[in-house]
């Protein structure tokens, strides 16, 4: 009797470098926030593998940030590239700044905000879900973010966060959001809100990633 060939060793999905690209991270989630597997979710995207046939890599998703303001403080520019640099290619966060509207002794702030909700509403990106930055939205923990992101990728969707100006947004911007979210309960300089926003997925993506820039954060 022939004795059956040994079977070759099962290759993990989960590993710190795809072994058929060196230069491509794989996403790493723990328990605490991997309620299903990656591989069978519409956001898993594959590549083809040195055998010929498919092999899983990473779930991917671009996060644009479309924000209402242009020529920022130079500080402002440089805090948000800080960490929209640091993201990865699979979960790249995108600014798309939109002009705000006139303000001032005897402006409309009414029909201003209207203005820049039309022209925000445009920028969307087909097939995104809309989450909108407001005041009055659910606050999250870094961990609850970091749980928000893995399921955003899982669910093979772009994200579009929307970030009003001095007043906020436009009311057919809250009305097309799918999600209100608070950053803080304080009133920010709307400036600010961008940086704070870019150091925050960062910061969930290094959680998730267990990389240590949260702990020392």
């Amino acid at each position: 009797m022939h004795e059956a060939p040994e079977r070759p060793p099962m290759r993990h999905a989960a590993k710190r470098r795809d072994e058929g690209n060196p230069g491509l991270p794989v996403c790493r989630l723990s328990s605490a926030f991997r309620p299903l597997s990656l591989a069978f979710c519409p956001g898993f995207r594959s590549r083809l593998g040195t055998d010929g046939g498919e092999s899983p890599t990473i779930p991917t998703m671009d996060i644009h940030l479309i924000s209402v303001g242009n020529r920022m403080p130079r500080w402002v520019e440089e805090g948000y590239r800080e960490y929209a640099r640091r993201m990865p290619a699979e979960c790249a966060l995108r600014l798309l700044e939109i002009p705000p509207g006139r303000r001032g002794k005897g402006a409309d702030i009414t029909r201003t905000l209207r203005l820049e909700g039309e022209r925000m509403l445009k920028a969307i990106p087909k097939g995104c879900q809309v989450v909108a930055l407001e005041v009055g939205g659910r606050a999250w923990s870094s961990e609850q973010l970091a749980a928000r992101l893995a399921g955003w990728l899982a669910d093979g969707r772009d994200r579009a966060l929307l970030v009003g100006g001095p007043e906020g947004l436009a009311g057919d911007c809250l009305q097309r959001a799918e999600i209100r979210w608070s950053l803080s309960p304080l009133t920010l300089p709307h400036p600010l809100v961008r940086v704070l926003l870019a150091e925050q997925l960062y910061r969930a993506w290094s959680i998730l990633r267990n990389h240590p820039y949260h702990r020392g954060g």
